[in-house]
């Protein structure tokens, strides 16, 4: 199927072949006609299969033909659950409407100075991209115009649901014409997200489209079992410092841990950085930029604040932490091997983590393959499935279980994380 025979507009059509893309990914292909054709929908589909692109290029489609309402609210609305995808989502946006007329985009999101945001709802625009929360405070304060709403868009309505966002979602959706467009995008279709469906959307048709088999094809993907903390410790350590590492993502399972992390791997030389949902919008913005300056070339975040992250010098996805989720795996390590490029994702897994390490390969479909850092084996594993040195850790001085947990570190981990916080001041 080539890019025509979807009817778009010359115009989308040209930003298409200036951005060099040839044809449509298969979700995009199933969706954009349905879209197109006015239905809700409901669409499932792995990371980076082109899913922002599918209701982008309908709602540009859209705002092609003039409104036929007069005023200043915006005619497309697109919740996002977090900051980093509102950009991201901003910036397709801008990049697939680069040949198009008179076509305004706004961003509403927190973290980010409420008076300059406030004069932009004062504006007249075509696409509103938002997180709820910042959105919610805006309508209590009657400051957004939702009469000329066409079309709504909930992207990653999993992850908004997750974050705890559905009631903001579902008041703001209350709170737009009854006629509207939905298109809802989430990693899954069941439990929750089904329900939602069912009370937003009006007949919707449900799109799901299934991971290839090559996807993520141009990323090694590796794992090393570790004993414990330490060793988890020691093991990163010796993998950042290989020269051929360009920039990594290390993935934490908390935002303390992000930030004690970070702050441990600054102290023993690498140029790093924390990145997680308790920094406001100004701070997370000058460490993007640093990243992308090469100022920063490791980056310690939760999953939240990576998603939509897009760095194409990233050569490396250490999860430090695995995610609770298989589906986060996935998105965690699509943050390498962009735009065609080769990548390597590297996974640590203790005795504790063999049910998330199943999960995980039972989702993708592959096992990850085993590596070994000489001089930093694992210790082999008992009869009763610990190691020898987890043993130990596990025991303290009486000889009493001492279960060990790596997310809150060791008493020189926390006597180094002090050190760190007296000397910036914090």
């Amino acid at each position: 199927m080539s890019f025509e025979s979807l009817n778009l507009n010359p115009a989308i059509l040209q930003a298409l072949t200036a951005a060099g893309y040839t044809e449509p990914t298969p979700v995009q292909a199933q969706a954009i006609p349905d879209a197109m054709a006015g239905h809700d929908l409901m669409v499932s589909a792995p990371t980076g299969t082109g899913k922002t692109a599918v209701f982008v290029w309908t709602a540009l489609q859209r705002l092609a033909q003039p409104s036929a309402k007069p005023g200043r609210g915006p005619r497309v609305l697109v919740l996002t659950p977090t900051r980093e995808l509102a950009l991201q989502v901003t910036s397709a946006v801008d990049k697939y409407c680069k040949f198009m007329r008179h076509m305004r985009t706004g961003t509403v999101l927190g973290g980010m100075p409420y008076p300059k945001q406030r004069r932009l709802l004062e504006q007249s625009l075509d696409i509103l991209v938002a997180t709820p929360g910042r959105l919610i405070d805006f309508i209590d304060q009657g400051k957004v115009d939702f009469s000329r709403i066409e079309m709504l868009v909930l992207d990653e309505a999993d992850r908004m649901l997750d974050m705890g966002f559905i009631q903001p979602v579902e008041r703001i959706a209350m709170a737009t014409p009854a006629t509207r467009q939905t298109l809802l995008f989430s990693a899954t279709l069941d439990g929750g997200i089904a329900k939602l469906g069912q009370r937003l959307l009006r007949q919707p048709k449900l799109i799901e489209v299934s991971a290839p088999q090559s996807q993520h094809a141009q990323i090694e993907q590796r794992l090393h079992h570790v004993d414990d903390g330490g060793h988890k410790h020691r093991l990163l350590d010796h993998l950042l410092r290989d020269t051929e590492m360009g920039q990594a993502i290390v993935f934490t399972a908390t935002k303390r841990g992000a930030d004690r992390l970070a702050e441990t791997l600054y102290d023993k030389g690498h140029a790093a950085a924390a990145l997680h949902g308790n920094m406001n919008q100004s701070q997370r913005n000058r460490t993007l930029d640093k990243v992308r300056s090469g100022n920063v070339r490791v980056l310690v975040a939760t999953d939240v604040a990576a998603r939509g992250i897009d760095v194409l010098s990233i050569t490396h996805v250490i999860n430090y932490d695995l995610p609770k989720v298989a589906e986060d795996y996935v998105h965690r390590i699509g943050r390498t091997g962009r735009a065609g490029a080769a990548g390597i994702a590297i996974s640590f897994a203790s005795p504790d983590d063999t049910r998330q390490l199943k999960q995980i390969e039972r989702f993708t479909g592959r096992k990850i393959e085993t590596h070994v850092v000489p001089g930093m084996e694992p210790k082999p594993v008992s009869r009763g499935g610990s190691s020898e040195r987890d043993q130990g850790a596990r025991r303290g001085n009486n000889g009493a279980p001492a279960r060990w947990d790596s997310r809150r570190g060791s008493g020189s981990q926390k006597a180094t994380h002090r050190a760190y916080s007296s000397m910036r001041g914090r």
